[in-house]
């Protein structure tokens, strides 16, 4: 009987990222973190870039020597032209971008929230500022990083969008035991995160040729010490029965980073514990 023989590469090298320069915005976020991680434990140069330059520099020194920290406003051009000068002057290509920076709606004041949030009295100001950077971000870094894949004929952009850019809000789930609504889902997030996943189609389709891959990751909601009202909510409509955990999107993302996922492009890759399928 002939030996069985893997193709080349071997499959599980499929994952590796080594010799692969990985930029990551939002990177000092809750899972910006998990995905520098990832990529880095992959074989990944990471640069992680996020507002504040101090504790970009900190957390790269956690990853290792062999990583970066940068500040950049994902809104400001002339910001990232900087950080895509410094990337190439270090590591000489561009080979994964993740698109994380988002803002997801705050409110200061909790017995102000539901109020504020509520799509009657949602503030102007604060929908602008959540298109500027979850749209507009993920452009100007596409335009300005993804250019660069372009020239060099390889690359992988991952977008991160959301369970909500697919389905409407639940605001149930935001009620307390009391029956209370203490939050809306406020109609900024759910508008920019469909968006991602349309301008990932158009970017696919743009530079397919060009061997540069565009994929959606659309993750669920993760566990971050909210209320035990809401997990329990929340987890009720999952099939998994649970939140994600932070590590939980670890795998999907070195998988879209990487060659294992080679032939796919305009996709998007839902990793919600069975979320949209209930």
């Amino acid at each position: 009987m002939a030996k069985l023989v893997w193709p080349n590469p071997p499959h599980m090298d499929l994952f590796s990222l080594k010799n692969k320069t990985a930029l990551v915005t939002g990177a000092c976020g809750l899972l910006g973190r998990e995905h520098c991680r990832a990529l880095a434990e992959a074989g990944a140069s990471v640069v992680a870039i996020d507002v504040d330059e101090a504790a970009c520099q900190t957390f790269a020194a956690e990853l290792g020597p062999t990583h970066l920290g940068l500040s950049a406003d994902v809104t400001d051009r002339a910001s990232l032209e900087r950080v895509r000068e410094a990337v190439l002057a270090r590591y000489g290509s561009i080979d994964v971008l993740v698109n994380n920076a988002a803002i997801n709606d705050m409110f200061e004041n909790p017995a102000l929230a539901a109020q504020q949030s509520m799509f009657e009295y949602y503030p102007l100001d604060l929908w602008r500022k959540s298109l500027e950077v979850n749209i507009t971000g993920v452009f100007l870094c596409s335009q300005v990083f993804g250019a660069v894949m372009a020239e060099q004929g390889r690359g992988s952009i991952i977008n991160i969008a959301s369970t909500y850019g697919m389905v409407g809000p639940d605001q149930s789930i935001y009620q307390n035991e009391r029956g209370e609504q203490t939050f809306y889902k406020s109609p900024s997030y759910p508008t920019t995160k469909g968006a991602i996943i349309n301008f990932t189609r158009y970017l696919a389709a743009y530079w397919g040729r060009k061997g540069v891959r565009v994929n959606t990751l659309s993750p669920g909601g993760v566990e971050n010490n909210q209320e035990p009202f809401f997990i329990q909510n929340y987890s009720r409509k999952t099939a998994l029965g649970r939140m994600a955990q932070p590590t939980d999107y670890r795998g999907a993302i070195v998988f879209l980073a990487s060659d294992a996922s080679a032939y796919m492009t305009g996709a998007n890759l839902v990793v919600d514990g069975g979320w949209t399928a209930m």
